[in-house]
């Protein structure tokens, strides 16, 4: 059976690694809290009581996808898809079309971002590769006017950010929500691990520094993959409850 994503493709490399995950999730978790379309997330209650069960939620999801053969993936994507119509039509309206796509945007640039920040640049080709997995994914959950190209979504990805997002009480409330879950402590380095990855509007809107911490502790980081002993750091970012399911985002389906 012909694969949703092909064996040996950036993508699967990007979403085989548990760490690269848990970075394209803490920066998209900054712009999620910013679009405009949040009150979506807010309908059911489920993002603000349990943030990260969501995050693992959502993960296992992207995971499934990308890592399953192409009959199985499209009916997960079907599956996702009914389940936001579901809420559409408890809640009485539509999502609009631009917020999908601006979730889309949001795994294509963290996981490109996460991957650089923790591996190596990526070449034109792979960026495009990534784009034209998760343009395939829009496609099937029946998105329109998704750009044709890796260079034409860099442009609209541009206007998104600047239209789409907008400081609310939302913002706020989810990102104490954020900090209830995680402690102080992690809570911390959630946002010293935005500052490395969102783009300069979000930086702007919340008003975060350019300088983080964690580019000190990164280096570090991954020196301490070569002796294994990048789980010590990994449960440093999530709680030990999580340990289980840190683990298996560094399963491959």
């Amino acid at each position: 059976m012909e694969p949703f994503v092909k064996e040996n493709s950036i993508v699967r490399e990007i979403w085989g690694k548990s760490d690269t995950v848990l970075f394209i999730f803490a920066g998209a978790s900054a712009e999620f809290a910013l679009n405009k379309a949040v009150d979506w997330l807010y309908f059911t209650g489920k993002l603000p009581s349990d943030p990260l069960g969501r995050l693992f939620s959502t993960v296992k999801y992207a995971k499934f996808i990308v890592f399953s053969p192409m009959n199985k993936a499209n009916a997960s994507i079907d599956a996702l898809h009914k389940i936001h119509g579901n809420v559409e039509q408890n809640r009485g309206a539509k999502i609009p079309d631009w917020a999908y796509r601006d979730v889309l945007f949001m795994l294509i640039y963290y996981s490109i971002a996460s991957y650089e920040l923790l591996e190596r640049k990526l070449t034109y080709r792979e960026k495009e590769e990534v784009y034209n997995v998760f343009y395939r994914v829009g496609l099937r959950m029946g998105l329109k006017e998704l750009p044709s190209s890796y260079n034409e979504w860099l442009l609209e990805r541009a206007v998104h950010l600047v239209e789409d997002l907008k400081p609310s009480k939302h913002t706020f409330d989810l990102f104490k929500q954020y900090k209830k879950h995680l402690g102080s402590f992690r809570y911390k380095m959630l946002i010293e691990s935005q500052k490395l990855l969102v783009p300069k509007h979000v930086k702007k809107l919340f008003e975060l520094s350019d300088f983080s911490l964690l580019s000190i502790i990164i280096p570090i980081y991954k020196f301490s993959r070569n002796l294994n002993l990048d789980t010590f750091f990994k449960n440093l970012l999530l709680p030990s409850e999580y340990k289980t399911q840190i683990n298996e985002l560094d399963v491959r389906f």
